[in-house]
């Protein structure tokens, strides 16, 4: 009988240990980014983009101590400027980020920094606001395929919050918003730097 309740009250111990570390595999992000797209050129035009912010919302899942695996949607709004022998075309448009990727934590022991890399894919999906002096008739809405990598930091504050300091860069072709007098037929590259919370469950 004495045994039989060791051997329950170790049971339910070891359940509760499960459920705790199952708890803190979790986190949910919330980030204020920036948002910086390279110039590019081709075909006889040339493409600048003006800087902006925006923000990255997270879910990452912690498989074990090294390996994580995330999904992230970010927004930002900015303006393409054209430079073709048509004209000068500017347009205005929303930029959703719907990307996933693998993370490797880099955990150092007794240190509440938690270095980290990540590469992934995604979308990113360009649609013109329709705002006057940034709009051409005809852009639509376009999704350009992305690779995404990147790394960064999270500093623990409890065991349930932490800070993260991160840095993401895309590597796309360059959106025309399906109107051929906009095609670079360029590779470009936007960085995103970001700084948030984060919190863990």
């Amino acid at each position: 009988m004495k045994q039989t309740a060791i051997m329950l009250a170790g049971l339910v111990l070891l359940l509760t240990l499960g459920v705790t570390a199952q708890e803190n595999r979790s986190e949910i992000s919330l980030q204020g980014t920036g948002f910086f797209t390279r110039d590019t050129s081709g075909q006889g035009i040339s493409r600048t983009t003006s800087d902006t912010g925006g923000f990255l919302v997270g879910y990452r899942y912690h498989i074990n101590r090294w390996f994580a695996a995330e999904a992230n949607y970010g927004f930002a709004r900015d303006t393409q400027r054209y430079f073709a022998a048509s004209g000068f075309p500017r347009v205005q448009s929303d930029v959703h980020t719907a990307t996933a990727d693998f993370v490797v934590n880099l955990p150092f022991a007794k240190t509440r920094f938690s270095p980290y890399v990540l590469g992934g894919g995604g979308s990113l999906i360009f649609h013109p606001t329709g705002n006057a002096g940034g709009f051409v008739p005809g852009a639509d809405t376009q999704a350009k395929g992305t690779f995404v990598y990147g790394g960064g930091v999270t500093y623990t504050l409890t065991k349930r919050v932490s800070l993260r300091g991160e840095y993401r860069g895309y590597v796309y072709k360059d959106a025309d918003f399906g109107i051929r007098a906009l095609n670079t037929d360029s590779w470009t590259h936007t960085a995103q730097p970001s700084a948030g919370i984060v919190f863990r469950f």
